[in-house]
């Protein structure tokens, strides 16, 4: 192993080109640390708020990235063996220390979650912080069951095809929606029963279909579309906010007796690596799920990666290898 690797560093929030790639030392892991050698990191709108000065908890020059994929390259603690598969994610990553635009991360070991799996690198790429966000939501924030039906608003998001994925592998009946009529066929191919696209008023589409509104609702596109959504379930039924597509997370002027459709509950899901299990990582990979990837980039095309991620291009999840 050489002494230097190449990352990709942000100095200051500006566009996609203030990404830039230079050569910095590989950093030396401490007993309750372990550096990755990275394969493939996805791309998240975490990134995107650091790199547009979003992200109040950050701190610059930064290597970005949420999350990372790849092995072990060293654990002094003994914690995991050099060479093991892990998906690291959170905690601090690209934002308070470098994270996972490099060829090595080195991150605090209860980030660290270990698989085993010979899938290619961009589709092992995908999963950490996206499993993790649709896995939390359903379980912790929706607690979803077999039979119920489910509405994803914001359904061609990496997280939204990701949730579909899961729901259909768990019974439920989908609607999920999109704003673009060209991105239909990935819900469709996702396995969502029922395609809506998202004019704003998505809660009569629903209830057309199903009367009383459905069970639960993940809200992935922020404060702007949360009443619609709320109108969209049934009484005792539940609505997770989790997302933030639209960069809107405030709800100015909260009244809840007249926010708040009566008997539907409003919860949220903010995740970290312990909420994704290693033995659900593993049943994700073993049943052959797969996270929907849009388009595989080199490092040397971050800053059109991050271009793409920001004007919303495609469907499904970003990932550079490595």
């Amino acid at each position: 192993m050489t002494d230097t690797m190449r990352a990709i560093v942000l100095d200051a929030p500006g566009p996609p080109s203030a990404l830039v790639e230079r050569r910095l030392p590989i950093p030396g892991p401490k007993p309750g640390e372990v550096l990755i050698k990275v394969t493939a990191f996805g791309l998240n709108r975490s990134e995107l708020h650091l790199r547009l000065g979003l992200a109040g908890n950050a701190s610059f020059p930064r290597v970005p990235g949420i999350e990372a994929t790849g092995v072990v390259a060293s654990a002094p603690g003994g914690e995991f063996a050099e060479g093991q598969q892990v998906m690291a994610m959170m905690g601090g990553m690209g934002r308070s220390f470098d994270g996972g635009y490099a060829e090595y991360t080195l991150v605090p070991v209860a980030q660290v979650i270990p698989f085993r799996s010979d899938r290619d690198p961009a589709e092992l790429g995908a999963i950490p912080e996206t499993l993790q966000t649709a896995y939390g939501s359903l379980t912790v924030g929706l607690d979803a069951k077999a039979g119920q039906s489910i509405l994803i608003r914001g359904g061609t998001s990496s997280v939204g095809l990701t949730a579909v994925v899961l729901a259909k592998h768990w019974g439920l009946t989908v609607f999920a929606t999109t704003r673009s009529e060209a991105k239909a066929g990935a819900l469709t191919a996702a396995g969502a029963d029922h395609v809506l696209i998202d004019d704003g008023a998505v809660a009569g589409q629903v209830r057309s279909i199903q009367r009383d509104g459905v069970d639960g609702a993940l809200e992935l596109v922020g404060t702007p579309t949360l009443p619609d959504t709320l109108r969209a379930v049934r009484v005792h039924g539940t609505v997770c906010f989790s997302g933030l597509l639209s960069d809107e997370w405030i709800v100015k002027d909260f009244y809840p007796i007249d926010y708040l459709p009566a008997g539907v509950r409003l919860t949220a899901y903010s995740g970290d690596a312990a909420n994704l299990p290693a033995a659900a990582l593993q049943e994700f990979l073993d049943a052959g799920l797969r996270v929907p990837v849009a388009k595989v980039y080199p490092m040397d095309r971050i800053a059109e990666a991050h271009d793409d991620m920001e004007n919303n291009r495609v469907a499904g999840k970003l990932v550079v290898t490595v």
